[in-house]
């Protein structure tokens, strides 16, 4: 049984504050790059098939110059939110505006010339197969009716950027999936964007390639104030570049704010399980192999604490003085997410389940996400 309790340091612990106790701060018109209000998306019945609502109560806003992720299973509605916001799609009821304009409202040569300023990044790159990298960048370019003159030399700077200038006459079949999605950041940056909308553009790389477009986008947004908008349904994506993270399940936002936040004091079940596939490698395989539902007489409770800041540099032997037990640090993993500290620790607890209840009672009185993973022998 896994007892989940969302807790915040005081005393000498550390202290900060919960997002469950504090709202989050909503960026003023003037601030947001993106801003959904009261939006629900509803598809019509087609060819005998039901209606489907996609989206409902969707309120949020998206700062200026921010990298916000959206994170959300298949089929949670991450997708029709896209859509919304490059205006593919308009809402059945309530409005999306980008960049101060209700883009739901244009249509038409408006809507063209509104989505010149939103760039869009593919999961399989979308490029064209007969194209070189250089003429993939500059297609948009020529559908807004640049020179080719000044397409060229916006071509080559873009090439530079995303750090492939020597692929400029390379066919996508020549290129590697790293190097394609270089090709397709730089194709959407290319009528210089306020906005970009990444959609999973690196769930068919390796870890590795992952990592290295995850820098690119980060050096995008410092150098460029690009507002970037991560769609994933990977944690572990947004964790390692968003700063702030909405969560959406079946239609709804069930959860956001700060990554530091939501990794430290998850709400809801969906983001608990999501933390649960980044946070998976923190127990040891040896010790994992090991855990029983069941407690032993004289065994462990196994507890991992999610610690953000430096609540946790004293917390084991905090726990030592004031239980009178010999605490047991079975793992720690110490990572930055969105430019502040958090971690996970897993102890072991002796007594079995003699004490863990005390201790988890302790841990939830400091506001110190703690979760009993089972128990060892």
């Amino acid at each position: 049984m896994n007892v989940h309790q969302s807790l915040t340091a005081s005393g000498p612990l550390k202290s900060f504050s919960p997002p469950d106790s504090v709202p989050a701060k909503v960026p003023a018109k003037a601030d947001a790059m993106v801003r959904f209000e009261g939006v629900e998306k509803t598809y019509p019945a087609y060819r005998g098939k039901p209606s489907v609502r996609a989206l409902q109560n969707i309120d949020f806003a998206i700062p200026r110059g921010s990298i916000t992720g959206v994170i959300g299973r298949s089929g949670a509605g991450k997708s029709s939110l896209v859509r919304l916001i490059n205006g593919l799609e308009k809402p059945t009821i309530g409005r999306v505006e980008v960049d101060g304009r209700d883009i739901s409202a244009l249509s038409g040569r408006d809507l063209r010339l509104a989505q010149r300023s939103i760039g869009m990044i593919f999961q399989h790159f979308n490029l064209l197969s007969s194209r070189t990298a250089a003429a993939n960048i500059a297609l948009p370019l020529e559908i807004a009716g640049w020179s080719k003159t000044d397409i060229a030399v916006r071509v080559a700077e873009l090439l530079d950027l995303v750090d492939i200038a020597d692929k400029h006459d390379r066919y996508p079949s020549e290129l590697s999936g790293g190097q394609k999605q270089r090709i397709g950041i730089a194709r959407a940056l290319a009528t210089r964007p306020s906005v970009l909308l990444s959609d999973e553009a690196t769930s068919a790389l390796d870890p590795q390639t992952t990592r290295s477009i995850l820098d690119l986008l980060a050096n995008i947004n410092r150098e460029l104030g690009v507002t970037i908008v991560l769609i994933t349904h990977e944690m572990s994506v947004a964790r390692q570049l968003a700063k702030e993270v909405i969560v959406i399940d079946g239609g709804d936002i069930v959860e956001n704010g700060h990554v530091a936040d939501i990794f430290t004091h998850p709400q809801h079940p969906i983001t608990q399980t999501f933390l649960a596939e980044v946070l998976g490698d923190a127990v040891p395989v040896s010790l994992a192999s090991r855990l029983q539902q069941n407690p032993f007489p004289a065994g462990q409770a196994v507890i991992r604490i999610l610690v953000r800041g430096d609540a946790g540099d004293a917390i084991v032997a905090r726990l030592a003085r004031e239980f009178s037990i010999d605490v047991a640090l079975l793992s720690a993993r110490i990572d930055e997410i969105g430019g502040q500290r958090v971690g996970s620790l897993t102890i072991g607890i002796p007594g079995g389940d003699a004490i863990a209840p005390q201790v988890l009672s302790y841990l939830s009185q400091h506001q110190l996400s703690a979760e009993r993973l089972g128990y060892v022998a």
